[in-house]
């Protein structure tokens, strides 16, 4: 063992957090490798214990078996093809408006965001739907790609998030209460990405210009048919995960097991499920949950060893030494969350911050619910900052090369979303009630 200060601790482990993940190795690696090397330091051979029993007592939380079932019911949904018939009926009634097929991608994310909740699933399939049919109506490649990565992000801040429901365990809060406190901050950016797009597509509305009447001519009963008949899947989704855990029924596992036999049967409905997809996506929901609790178990050990050592009261006592007192506090933490999200994925910085960032919020004197949300809310720009940006790269490869779309056309629109989500979080300070109500009014 050697004697290190804890601000020498600091400094060194996030130091090496940082260079470690420059140098593109695996983050999960990156952590794991510097919390066994600094625990072997600090606690000499007894390390490999202690983090056993703080990594078992985290992994065999009942709550975390909602993961795979989110996983599962995201990845069939995907398969079900809901997403075409979704855009067919949003595409016929807003198609005509300057705006109206931005404004339908943005609408599908945030339908998606409420049944899919996997970026990466979001995202690519509004790419390869909804770019080409406004890219090749003239829309300008910024306008299509930035509402996109905006629409499609929205799914790890909606529930049934992913997200969600690994900060309810690290902070230590009702998984069922964050959700419902995430559903109106996402809608709240919902609707602040569609104004902002009709907004501008009537400053220049030739970024942005409507869709020829020929294109739309469908009679009235069929087209209400058609949208009604591609929303009814989703909303019997949502009600059968959300609606059980709003109206007490279920617990978000149980209700996560809900939403995957329905996601199962909508894609039975769909003519789109056979042993092939079912194999597929059954492999897929064992490689990204294999991936996410590899995050997990690694981030439980870094974490473990940096506030053991006492790298959790060098943070707490430098925010809290920031002039402008809680708020100033208050800022510094939202500045270095959105710093890390150009670096890190949304789960490192989860898994890492959250334990250490929690227990300095309640000396702040800030609802704990509210303050999980704001956090939230901040990484959904992570997806869509560079150098990191997942959103960008999953979109940029798959946008069909012959539109020609480049990632400098995907960042320059994204950039006014990223600002928006910021316009967002100053909503949320001035009416914090926005994200309070509906939790409060959960049955028990």
């Amino acid at each position: 063992m050697i004697e290190l200060s804890p601000e020498l601790i600091t400094i060194l482990m996030l130091g090496g957090l940082l260079v470690g993940v420059l140098t593109g190795f695996p983050v999960a690696f990156v952590i794991g490798a510097i919390a066994l090397a600094f625990g072997f330091l600090v606690w000499g051979d007894i390390v490999g214990q202690l983090l056993y029993g703080r990594i078992f007592m985290i992994v065999k939380n009942y709550i975390l078996l909602a993961v795979p079932l989110f996983v599962f019911m995201g990845l069939m949904l995907e398969r079900s093809g809901i997403t075409e018939k979704l855009y067919d009926g949003l595409y016929l009634w807003l198609g005509g408006f300057r705006g109206g097929l931005a404004i339908t991608t943005v609408l599908i994310g945030t339908i998606l965001a409420a049944c899919v909740g996997i970026i990466a699933a979001s995202v690519t399939m509004l790419s390869i739907i909804a770019v080409p049919h406004m890219v090749k109506r003239g829309y300008s490649k910024s306008m299509a790609s930035g509402s996109t990565c905006a629409g499609g992000t929205l799914g790890i801040l909606i529930p049934p998030s992913v997200m969600l429901v690994f900060y309810g365990p690290m902070a230590e809060i009702s998984v069922g209460k964050l959700f419902f406190a995430a559903f109106p901050a996402g809608l709240v950016l919902s609707a602040l990405y569609c104004s902002y797009i009709t907004l501008r597509s009537l400053l220049q509305p030739e970024i942005a210009p409507s869709v020829p009447l020929e294109e739309r001519a469908v009679p009235f009963i069929k087209k209400t048919t058609i949208l009604l008949t591609s929303l009814v899947p989703p909303v019997l989704l949502i009600l059968s995960v959300l609606g059980t855990i709003f109206f007490g029924i279920a617990a978000p596992t149980e209700a996560a097991g809900v939403g995957a036999f329905v996601a199962t049967l909508l894609a039975l409905a769909y003519r789109r499920l056979n042993w092939q997809v079912f194999k597929e996506v059954g492999l897929g929901t064992v490689r990204t949950c294999g991936m996410i609790f590899l995050f997990l178990v690694m981030s439980i050990a870094f974490v473990g060893v940096f506030i053991g050592a006492g790298g959790g009261e060098v943070v707490k006592n430098f925010i809290l030494a920031t002039p402008f007192g809680k708020w100033g506090a208050f800022a510094v933490i939202m500045l270095i969350c959105f710093i890390l999200g150009m670096f890190i994925d949304w789960m490192g910085i989860v898994l890492i911050m959250v334990p250490i960032i929690t227990p300095i919020a309640e000396v702040l004197g800030f609802h704990e619910l509210w303050f999980a949300m704001m956090i939230c809310v901040n990484l959904q720009m992570s997806f869509m900052t560079p150098p990191y940006a997942p959103a960008i790269f999953i979109a940029r490869g798959a946008i069909p090369p012959d539109l020609e779309v480049t990632t400098g056309d995907i960042i320059r629109g994204i950039a006014p979303f990223v600002f928006l989500v910021m316009v967002g979080l100053g909503l949320f300070i001035v009416f914090p009630q926005i994200l309070l109500w509906l939790p409060a009014q959960m049955i028990k």
